[in-house]
């Protein structure tokens, strides 16, 4: 099986804030399948760390309003070309990120607020028909 796999659940240290996400029930998971190891916001040159971003009316902006999304949406071609051709079975995804959430995302306004959502990254996939699942639902 192949599994695309968000960068920070696997360790690197790709976050916003020069972190990572590292969860071994998604390593212990991916063990012995072809893993794909993916980060739009590193493959867009955005470095590490940045500045935090969420989908305000749609577009990605840091919260003193710089827009960010063709950045964004460039590391998302950038990682959909990686794939092509791949025929992936999988991608497990960070929670509540612009990019790779799967099921909520930040609601715009920088307070910590979630809402039903997904990020650009989890749309592209789905729209090419690879199944997305988030990184919690994982044990």
């Amino acid at each position: 099986m192949k599994i695309v796999v968000s960068a920070c659940l696997l360790g690197e240290n790709c976050k916003y804030n020069g972190g990572n996400n590292l969860s071994e029930a998604v390593v212990s998971y991916v063990k012995g399948h072809e893993v794909i190891e993916i980060c739009p916001e590193m493959l867009a040159g955005l470095g590490c760390p940045r500045p935090p971003v969420e989908l305000v009316n749609g577009i990605i902006m840091t919260k003193d309003g710089m827009n960010l999304d063709d950045k964004f949406h460039e590391g998302v071609r950038l990682a959909m070309e990686m794939i092509e051709g791949k025929e992936v079975d999988l991608a497990i995804l960070q929670s509540r990120s612009p990019t790779c959430g799967v099921k909520q995302i930040y609601d715009g306004s920088f307070s910590g607020n979630l809402i039903k959502g997904q990020g650009i990254f989890t749309k592209a996939l789905i729209a090419q028909g690879i199944k997305t699942i988030d990184s919690e639902d994982i044990s």
